[in-house]
């Protein structure tokens, strides 16, 4: 027996370390894991000085800054998330932002903004700075003028972010835990929460919840740990108010037709060519024309036609271009430089008070990606003493394509009176194919289109009065312009047939001649009618003209009706 106590000790002693092992593994399975995550890298935090932002219950790729206690956000960000008003100008070293009545100014790297009516005031922290060629924005500065509340975490760095404020589930924390990195006890603890806390629910598992804490840290906690749920309505923390912008709105159907003068002595043209309009309310003469890259424009402008008009009963709303025979025109340079705009506009508001202007009309073409932020800057700045001095101020823009949204037509529709639809060149003089030049598809939908953006009651649709004679030889595709007459009269004298086509809804004719394959899609009374009839559907404000003298005098019949609401 003495013999076999050591055998047997020597058994229990495996069995022990055997249950032991066991034990540790059952242990190690079902205990909660300690370990905490890098914190920097669940935010993915590269810099000491990045932050990352919480935007309401999810991190967004973007990062802020942390500079002095401050944070910033960059430039793009805060026209991503927050608000596109604010101008970055590069060239003078200025962020600018656009009230309805004011431009708010502050020199970069400095403390101080001032208001165009004259009041400077110092923030006491750098309201925008430059990190390489990459603008920040204090926080702080863009919530002047912004919607949205923000709270600052440290250790490690991050922002919450709150521009919405709608009612959400929220659940307490019904004991002392953790907040894991993913749903499960292995994973690892990002935060703790402690009895009492309350918890954003974000989705519900069978066993585990994931949640936003009130230091916005989002993971998951154990089911069990969380009281019922429940509808919580937050309070909003931001003293904003959104400005609003007042406009001109006529209480009739608009009837603008563009008057081309070319010289002094065009003035005197008014009476001939409206002697067989019908129902035009408005005209706008096109004598402005920027001439060089400090604000500059020629002006043809005529005391005595704007006498003429308003006798008559119209208003004149006189456009300006940038379609100009100099190559040197540098419409980046123009719109992008602060005090090139503020020139440009001084001179143009002087005019219009000068010559009693009703209005002013922006047709500014082909100005480039670039410039797009310039121009839209230009808008803004242009309808504050607009609005003060009772001026209309109308924009003229291409049809909507996804290349040309730079032009910014929902932010034209809000600080802009009117915003034209130039609704033709669907086929113009470098097109390499013949086409219509407005084909009711085409039409209809830069109605649509815009409409989805501007207020329809702020939208004019532009019509041709011309049209386009194709020529195609080969691969070679050439056009003239013809006015409608005389399309009529080339029609006749090549013995042309003419068809109505339903899917231009346009006369369609063609001929061959040796090598030369000529088509015409013809804008006449029936053209404009359908048009008008599109524009009786949207409901929109009225309808424009390019340009009189042009025209045969039978559309006028269509256009009336419209006008008068028949």
């Amino acid at each position: 027996m003495k013999k076999l106590i050591p055998v047997f000790v020597a058994i229990v002693l495996i069995l022990i370390v055997v249950a032991a092992g066991f034990g540790t593994k059952l242990i190690d399975k079902y205990s909660y894991s300690k370990e905490r995550a890098d914190l920097e890298e669940y935010f993915g935090l590269l810099e000491e000085d990045d932050v990352a932002i919480i935007m309401q219950d999810a991190q967004v790729e973007e990062y802020a800054k942390i500079w002095d206690g401050i944070c910033y956000f960059d430039f793009a960000t805060v026209h991503k998330y927050f608000n596109d008003r604010f101008y970055e100008d590069k060239l003078e070293n200025l962020l600018l932002y656009t009230t309805p009545d004011s431009i708010i100014r502050t020199e970069i790297g400095t403390t101080v903004y001032s208001v165009s009516s004259g009041d400077a005031m110092d923030t006491g922290y750098v309201i925008a700075r430059y990190e390489g060629d990459v603008l920040y924005v204090a926080a702080e500065y863009v919530k002047k003028y912004t919607n949205f509340s923000y709270k600052l975490f440290s250790e490690p760095y991050h922002v919450q972010v709150d521009t919405e404020w709608n009612e959400r589930q929220v659940a307490d924390i019904l004991k002392d835990t953790q907040v894991r990195y993913q749903g499960g006890i292995k994973s690892d603890i990002l935060t703790d929460v402690e009895e009492g806390d309350s918890v954003i629910i974000l989705e519900e598992m069978e066993n585990w919840t994931k949640v936003k804490t009130q230091n916005s840290y989002i993971g998951y906690v154990e089911n069990k740990r969380l009281s019922e749920k429940y509808s919580e309505k937050p309070v909003p923390v931001t003293d904003y108010v959104e400005p609003e912008y007042s406009s001109i709105s006529k209480d009739y159907t608009i009837n603008l037709a563009w008057h081309a003068i070319y010289s002094m002595g065009g003035n005197d043209t008014l009476n001939e060519v409206l002697l067989t309009t019908q129902a035009v309310n408005t005209i706008s003469p096109t004598w402005f024309i920027l001439t060089g890259n400090q604000g500059d424009f020629t002006s043809l402008a005529s005391k005595e036609y704007v006498s003429a008009a308003h006798d008559r009963g119209l208003e004149v709303w006189a456009l300006i271009s940038n379609i100009t025979d100099t190559e040197t025109l540098d419409m980046y340079e123009i719109l992008s430089r602060t005090s090139v705009r503020s020139r440009l506009i001084d001179n143009l508001i002087a005019t219009a008070l000068e010559y009693d202007l009703d209005g002013i009309n922006i047709d500014f073409e082909n100005i480039g990606v670039d410039a797009g932020e310039g121009f839209i800057e230009f808008i803004r700045e242009l309808s504050i003493p607009c609005r003060a001095n009772g001026i209309v101020l109308s924009v003229d823009n291409y049809v909507p394509k996804g290349y040309n949204n730079y032009y910014h037509r929902k932010e034209q529709g809000v600080v802009a009176d009117y915003v034209i639809i130039m609704g033709y060149d669907e086929h113009h003089g470098n097109s390499e194919e013949a086409g219509s030049v407005a084909s009711i598809n085409f039409v209809e939908d830069g109605i649509a289109d815009t409409v989805a953006e501007v207020p329809p009651e702020k939208v004019i649709n532009a019509v041709p009065f011309y049209t386009r004679i194709w020529e195609t030889n080969g691969t070679d595709v050439t056009s003239q312009v013809v006015g409608m007459d005389m399309a009529q009269e080339y029609i006749r004298n090549h013995n042309i047939v003419t068809n109505w086509d339903e899917t231009t809804c346009q006369n369609y004719g063609e001929y061959q001649s040796g090598n030369s394959y000529y088509q015409v899609w013809l804008e006449d009374g029936e053209s404009i009618r359908v048009k008008l009839n599109i524009m009786k559907k949207y409901n929109i404000a009225g309808v424009a003209e390019w340009r009189l003298g042009l025209e045969s005098p039978i559309v006028w019949d269509a256009i009336a009706e419209y006008v008068n609401g028949n």
